[in-house]
């Protein structure tokens, strides 16, 4: 069994630095600690954004899961109509490099549908498990 921790957000856009906050006091000095707060605030950024998360009342939820070789960043939020996806940013003036970033530095990622919403997560290797 890993060990895993996990908290709710409201979906405001100031609440990202607060999920932020949560996942570097969990992957402490890790050598992927760096990695892991830019991918939450990506996909607390999006959640609220992008997803009904955002919305009045809206919430999204940050996971963090330690496994013996890596760590897992999860965002769930309320969904919405549009499904996460990489974008073209050569043509892009502002935005839509969220994931594009997320991709570059985690050695895995993915999206998984829920019935009231979805959660985006990023695998980081973690060297001195």
């Amino acid at each position: 069994m890993h060990p895993k921790w996990c908290r709710a957000f409201p979906g405001h856009a100031e609440e990202v630095a607060h999920a932020r906050h949560f996942v570097a006091s969990l992957v402490g000095e890790r050598s992927c600690a760096d990695d892991a707060v830019l991918i939450v605030s990506e996909l607390a950024t999006n959640a609220v954004r992008h997803s009904l998360s955002g919305a009045a009342g809206g919430w999204f939820l940050v996971v963090i899961c330690f496994g013996d070789d890596f760590v897992r960043i999860k965002v769930v939020d309320q969904g919405g109509k549009c499904r996460p996806r990489l974008c073209d940013v050569t043509h892009q003036e502002e935005g839509g490099r969220g994931l594009v970033l997320i991709a570059a530095c985690a050695k895995d990622w993915g999206v998984k549908d829920w019935p009231e919403g979805r959660s985006v997560w990023a695998d980081l290797v973690q060297e001195d498990a």
